[in-house]
């Protein structure tokens, strides 16, 4: 009885830890699979700092224009307050030489 019971249990256990192992060809291919999945992490890496990089340049080329354009308005608005003044000053000499 024992006998058969530990034939049964040898022939059980045998398998399953035939079955469990991995062979070497598994673990390269596993390998492999973990070098392409890093080599791609990699490359995302790298796109994402060119990404990042460019979206920094944009953003201070933008940043440039926006003080560039708020400089123009103010000039602008100092144009127009010295047009307005000599509009004044215009019409002044015109109400007064129409008195005369």
């Amino acid at each position: 009885m024992k006998k058969i019971l530990l034939l049964i249990s040898m022939m059980l256990v045998l398998p399953v830890t035939l079955i469990g192992c991995a062979t070497t060809s598994e673990l390269e291919k596993v390998q492999a699979e973990q070098k392409l999945i890093n080599a791609k992490a990699d490359q995302a890496l790298q796109d994402a700092q060119a990404a990042k990089a460019s979206a920094d340049a944009a953003k201070l080329e933008a940043n440039e224009a926006t003080t560039r354009a708020e400089n123009a308005e103010k000039a602008a608005l100092e144009r127009e307050r010295i047009a307005d003044e000599k509009a004044k000053k215009a019409d002044a000499a015109f109400q007064k030489s129409m008195r005369k």
